[in-house]
């Protein structure tokens, strides 16, 4: 199903790239989005869906040094997050937290908790521990992986173990996994890595082309999906991994990023540099999620529910909300957030 967005849509003053849900607000549907501007210092926006689910309102506007490249809000304390940023030389990254009477404060700075130094190489991600109160983060360069040991009381992190990817291997990105907490996914240019963190070696691999971004499934184990530059989505179960069990289009132009949601089995986002965001349902569910369709079993499903497309520039931040799983947070390169609630596609159980 084709479309303009009928979202509700807020607006950041500087190009951006980075939006992540605020996980530990359990109280709020709330976002971070960060800006990516080279003349101006840059900006951190605490955005809030209003109770009625008709406004987006900026709860705080948080100062920030340099270029925001990647930031994931702290699953576990709503005040706390992490940036990968740039001043344009060199890459850095830190946790921060938002002063705690930051509303009664007129220009509120960010406290740095820590930096996270070690690194030589560009730095491309922070990962958090995938939920609860953990002292683990995962840092990721072009070449090496970092475990890290944080204290927040203490404003310290300590380097547990790292490794290198090996020279002929340049990492992208890559995500923990929900199901083994042992285990992480890393993306280099034509492989997804899989770490086995206490003993920080690579365990396996599969071979991908060009991939960019990785998500598990968080209601299966060994289902993994990735996004391709020309290759669409592939989603794979890890325990035949020598094909993808299925392939979805992906976008016009380069697919971007890929999102699992949280709490609805099969149900994915993507978003490209084709100025879209697509919603699909992985077929192994289509059933469960449509309950009220009489389409044959024979049939072949299309599995694009629906293309978003009011968007003017390429799409790089996407985010589900894990307090209210059927909306979604999109951030395109021009600054533009936009909310959308996906609830027409769940079946009413």
């Amino acid at each position: 199903m084709q479309g303009a967005s009928s979202g509700i849509g807020y607006g950041l003053k500087y190009q951006a790239r980075c939006i992540s849900d605020v996980k530990a607000d359990t109280d709020h549907t709330s976002f971070l989005a960060a800006t990516l501007s080279l003349k101006e210092e840059n900006e951190v926006h605490l955005i809030r869906l209003s109770s009625s689910g008709t406004e987006l309102f900026c709860e705080g506007l948080f100062s920030h040094p340099n270029e925001i490249w990647d930031l994931v809000s702290c699953p576990f304390d709503q005040r706390i997050f992490s940036t990968v940023y740039s001043n344009g030389e060199s890459f850095g990254a830190a946790i921060w937290q938002i002063p705690e009477l930051y509303g009664e404060l007129n220009s509120p700075q960010l406290e740095r908790i820590t930096s996270l130094d070690t690194h030589a190489g560009k730095i491309k991600c922070v990962l958090w521990w995938p939920s609860g109160r953990h002292d683990k983060l995962i840092s990721i360069d072009e070449e090496n992986l970092y475990l890290w040991s944080l204290d927040v009381s203490k404003k310290t992190a300590q380097v547990q173990s790292h490794d290198s990817a090996g020279m002929m291997h340049k990492l992208y990105g890559g995500t923990w996994d929900p199901h083994d907490m042992n285990s992480v996914a890393a993306t280099c240019e034509s492989y997804v890595q899989f770490w086995d963190i206490r003993t920080m070696k690579k365990t396996s691999s599969i071979e991908c082309s060009h991939v960019r971004s990785v998500d598990y499934n968080p209601k299966k184990k060994h289902i993994l999906v990735t996004a391709e530059h020309e290759s669409g989505i592939h989603i794979w179960d890890l325990r035949k991994p020598k094909f993808p069990i299925q392939e979805l289009p992906g976008h016009t132009h380069w697919t971007w990023t890929v999102k699992c949601n949280p709490e609805y089995d099969g149900l994915i986002l993507s978003a490209g540099t084709d100025s879209a965001v697509n919603l699909w349902l992985a077929s192994s569910i289509h059933d469960e999620l449509n309950e009220s369709q009489t389409d044959s079993p024979k049939r072949r499903v299309d599995p694009l529910l629906k293309t978003y497309s009011d968007y003017e520039d390429s799409i790089y931040g996407l985010t589900w909300s894990s307090r209210e799983p059927w909306i979604f947070a999109s951030l395109s390169y021009d600054g533009r957030v936009v909310v959308e609630s996906v609830k027409p596609f769940i079946s009413r159980k």
